[in-house]
């Protein structure tokens, strides 16, 4: 009796004819294999059509893996009767396929050579495809060759499972485990005279999957050990693989050394490869380069970092740079003439001297507290550097920090306390000067008893002594302290008692002064505002915090921390700076110094158009600070450079003179120079000097 078929199904009878009865019955690892249930389970599968993975009842004879894969295959929309692979023939994509996979096809190639003159007259052939599934090699039997061209297991077939549902290949894909499809459990009908064996490839560098090896032939060639072979075949490909990553790791590590005489030890350095992954990291903390990114990049190797362009200029590296890696100095390594990758130079991480770290490197305070200064210019770290000796010091009760007014010298006082502080208790009082007036100076300095004076309360009241006792009293703009009080301060500093206004009492007070003015104090003493003998006893330590004008490029780096604090706090993304942004910002005097920065950045984030910051986003007095006298027109509009033999003629040369020394790279161009790589690229656009030998 002649049994009906659906049209998704197909008669056993219909077995390809080149199946043969040794086919019919073989054991598959631990599971017999009966060639023909196999085929009836997957009629019933097509037939029942199962809407969902909880629906599926698995045949005991059908493994997991098969029957799962099935399942995917049907969801995916691929036709089971289905007889051959998507193929590509088009010789511009096989071109194309074969240089993006160049790598790949190096390692396999000693591995392919040593096992393809075996395969010739057994009936297989060994087959390489890329991540994707697609077939960029193929050795073996000549005739199997032949044959696997009618279902398109050739150079360009796409095997993957969502194109032709199980197989070797695809599926091993999916799992990412070495797999075997034989014969009938193979998804299209058109594909279930064959038996594959497939085993993933993965990068070294990452363990990514990026190809697939697989032995394929007609169905009588299984073998249990198959397998085997190919999973050994992609282990020798990795290894080949590692051992060309690692010869380009050194490689492009001597590119960087020819290029780059002026990197100093202390310097952060990330090389990338050509992917854009870290290859090699050296001084870079967590934190500092992801979010590397997603928060600051944690350079570990393997970790993707930035899209390198198709070009090997460093102003376009430059832009291809992420913006929370905008403050390091990029460079271009090739080798044999092409762009095989970057070198990501970092400036001193600037949160605690190197001095602070051997000598307290388990004192997290301390170090958490110098984190929140940050730079590399010298003079502020020296000035670190002295505040973390005085707050390791027992010897030292006063420190005495001098700088303009936003430059951050309460950081300072902090400092002293995280490092000075014995207990999670002990107090930091912070007190202004310069906002007390000149009545109340004495009592909110020392204190008052109950009816001491006309206003008292009724109770007393301590003073910023007392309630700094046992920690750290930070006085700012001291130099605003009355004459007539300055007497007071020294005594207390000297015999560390302190006597509330109307009280004869004293009271014993262990405190640590900080005090910090925006003032030259010794012009006041010489004007007879404050008293010498207190300045030496408040001053026999002191700091100078640099103005931010003076800092050079920690305008950048405190551009890129501010930007990110905001966003964080606020819930957004940060803002992406332009070049010709940054490059104004450094122009910029600064005369608020790090405040007037921080307060720029946070109305930035209320104001901007979008995410991007462009020199139009700016303030008036900021873009017209980094616009060089003589270069615009009475209308507005750029001028050309003026004519030979003026200031802009000798710096045009200067910078001709600097690209060839320097053999056009630009980062060595801008450090000789001592200016910025933004100034630098401005002023290239401004004289019109080409870059086509950079």
């Amino acid at each position: 009796m002649k049994r009906e078929i659906g049209p998704n199904q197909m008669k056993i009878d219909a077995l390809p004819a080149r199946a043969s009865l040794a086919d019919k019955q073989v054991v598959l690892g631990n599971i017999d294999y009966d060639e023909r249930a196999t085929m009836r389970a997957w009629e019933h599968f097509l037939a029942d059509e199962p809407k969902c993975a909880r629906d599926l009842v698995r045949p005991s004879h059908v493994r997991s893996l098969i029957h799962d894969s099935w399942y995917r295959s049907a969801s995916g929309g691929i036709n089971a009767q289905g007889h051959e692979a998507p193929l590509s023939s088009d010789r511009d994509a096989i071109e194309y396929l074969t240089r993006a996979n160049a790598e790949l096809l190096s390692a396999a190639r000693r591995s392919f050579a040593s096992i393809g003159q075996l395969l010739e007259g057994t009936g297989a052939m060994l087959v390489l495809a890329d991540r994707d599934g697609v077939l960029i090699d193929a050795i073996g039997d000549k005739k199997t060759l032949h044959d696997g061209m009618d279902i398109h297991l050739a150079i360009g077939g796409k095997w993957n499972e969502d194109a032709v549902g199980t197989n070797g290949i695809g599926t091993a894909l999916w799992t990412g485990e070495p797999v075997f499809v034989h014969a009938a459990e193979h998804f299209c009908a058109g594909i279930k005279s064959w038996t594959c064996a497939g085993a993933p490839i993965r990068d070294p560098l990452d363990g990514k999957i990026i190809g697939v090896v697989d032995l394929s032939g007609y169905s009588p060639i299984f073998r249990p050990h198959n397998t085997a072979l190919v999973a050994a075949t992609a282990r020798q490909i990795e290894k080949a693989l590692a051992e060309q990553q690692q010869e380009q790791r050194t490689r492009l590590l001597e590119a960087f050394i020819s290029s780059a005489p002026s990197y100093r030890r202390k310097d952060g350095l990330v090389i990338v490869d050509h992917r854009g992954r870290a290859i090699f990291c050296n001084n870079v903390p967590d934190g500092e380069t992801t979010e590397m990114m997603d928060g600051p990049m944690e350079p570990g190797r393997g970790r993707w970092l930035m899209n390198l362009p198709s070009s090997g200029s460093e102003a376009d590296l430059a832009r291809a740079l992420p913006a929370h890696l905008r403050s390091c100095h990029i460079t271009p390594l090739k080798l044999d003439g092409d762009l095989r990758g970057a070198a990501l130079v970092f400036p001193p991480v600037p949160a605690v001297s190197s001095v602070t770290v051997i000598h307290r490197e388990g004192d997290k305070h301390l170090e958490a507290a110098a984190a929140m200064i940050v730079g590399t210019d010298e003079a502020l770290l020296a000035a670190v550097d002295v505040a973390c000796r005085v707050a390791r010091s027992n010897s030292v009760a006063s420190l005495l920090v001098e700088g303009e007014t936003g430059v951050g010298k309460e950081l300072f006082a902090r400092l002293v306390h995280a490092g000075s502080r014995r207990t999670a208790n002990d107090p930091f009082i912070a007190m202004n000067c310069g906002a007390i007036t000149k009545d109340l100076f004495g009592s909110e300095l020392f204190g008052h008893v109950a009816g001491a004076f006309t206003g008292a309360s009724r109770e007393g009241k301590p003073g910023v002594f007392e309630l700094a006792n046992g920690g750290v009293l930070s006085l700012d703009e001291i130099g605003e302290m009355p004459l007539e009080i300055q007497p007071f301060l020294l005594r207390v500093l000297e015999e560390r008692v302190v006597h509330r206004i109307g009280d004869s009492r004293g009271r014993p007070v262990d405190v640590r002064l900080v005090a910090s003015t925006n003032r030259d104090l010794k012009q006041e003493i010489a004007a007879g505002r404050f008293r010498q003998d207190l300045y030496y006893r408040i001053g026999a330590v002191s700091i100078t915090v640099p103005p931010l004008r003076e800092r050079g490029e920690d305008v950048l780096l405190l551009t890129e921390h501010f930007n990110r604090q905001i966003a964080a706090a606020s819930g957004e993304e940060p803002l992406d700076f332009s070049h010709e942004a940054l490059d104004a910002l450094l122009a910029y005097r600064w005369p608020g110094n790090v405040r007037e920065l921080k307060n720029l950045i946070g109305r930035l984030h209320v104001l901007a158009q979008g995410r991007g910051v462009e020199l139009h986003d700016l303030p008036e007095e900021i873009t017209a600070a980094s616009i060089e006298p003589g270069t615009r027109s009475a209308s507005g509009t750029a001028t050309s450079p003026e004519p030979e033999g003026t200031l802009a003629e000798a710096e045009r040369q200067a910078m001709r003179s600097a690209l060839e020394a320097e053999g056009g790279n630009l980062s060595r161009v801008a450090r000789r120079l001592g200016i910025s790589r933004p100034t630098l690229y401005r002023k290239l656009d401004q004289y019109g000097i080409r870059r086509s030998f950079v």
